[in-house]
């Protein structure tokens, strides 16, 4: 907590000093303009090239292409603290899509964070996606949703580089990787797994397989949602358009604030 609020305090600060572009297109004024954060306003069905053998149900808020890409890693790996809030947002945006997507409205969500490996956290002073998922359990409560965070999973172990590995070898990477902590195991809640980017399914699936485990025969199947989505196909500079689940009404996602409409 005060590790976030002193980031917070360094930001403003360097806002005061520095002038403030845009992490998607470099433009100067909003940390996430308009124009680019309307990439992340419109959510699709996360569709790897290749489906991993158990890969939950996702909703990506944009295709990780375009100004995402460097929005995402300047969040992620340049300590921009200040994107939090606009890609908490449209984290926000995909649960709530997700959830739709389940037909269940009646039970409460709980977003349980993909855990980051303690080198990356160590590396990077943070844990990106715990931020994310507190900024989008935030964004859900003030549209009325039931939401809250469920840290269920924990990492064990060690995995090597990921880079250059095919879908099946990242799979086996990750194998064993995450571990259902037992003093939190959830029961009776929509479960929808949270990370920023998915790219092969292989981590999202391993972790879901992990997550169903612990769940009853007669519990809804475990749902994920991510900011951005590598996508199959090219995508333009706008992105698809914003995908609504047909077997539900989607006053939800109109509720939630779209995630350029406040810095």
């Amino acid at each position: 907590m005060a590790g976030a609020l002193l980031r917070e305090v360094g930001a403003a600060l360097a806002d005061l000093v520095l002038p403030r572009t845009c992490a998607g297109c470099g433009r100067p004024g909003a940390v996430l303009c308009p124009r680019c954060a309307r990439c992340l306003a419109a959510p699709r069905p996360a569709q790897p090239r290749r489906f991993p053998d158990g890969f939950p149900p996702t909703v990506a808020a944009g295709a990780y292409a375009g100004p995402v890409r460097p929005a995402v890693n300047a969040f992620k790996e340049q300590g921009r603290a200040e994107l939090a809030t606009p890609l908490g947002a449209a984290l926000a945006l995909a649960v709530a899509a997700v959830r739709l997507g389940a037909g269940d409205r009646s039970r409460p969500v709980l977003l349980v964070p993909v855990p980051t490996s303690p080198a990356a956290v160590r590396d990077r002073g943070r844990d990106h996606v715990r931020e994310l998922t507190g900024r989008a359990v935030g964004e859900l409560r003030a549209a009325g949703l039931p939401a809250a965070e469920c840290r269920a999973l924990r990492r064990q172990g060690r995995v090597r580089d990921s880079a250059g590995l095919s879908a099946p070898e990242r799979r086996a990477n990750l194998a064993g990787t995450f571990a259902l902590d037992a003093r939190r195991r959830p029961a009776g809640a929509l479960l929808v797994l949270v990370d920023d980017v998915v790219t092969s399914g292989a981590t999202l699936s391993e972790a879901a397989s992990v997550l169903a485990a612990g769940r009853g025969p007669h519990e809804l199947p475990v749902l994920a949602a991510v900011v951005a989505a590598t996508p199959r196909a090219p995508a333009g500079p706008g992105g698809a358009g914003r995908w609504r689940p047909a077997n539900g009404p989607a006053a939800d996602l109109d509720r939630l604030s779209p995630p350029g409409r406040r810095d």
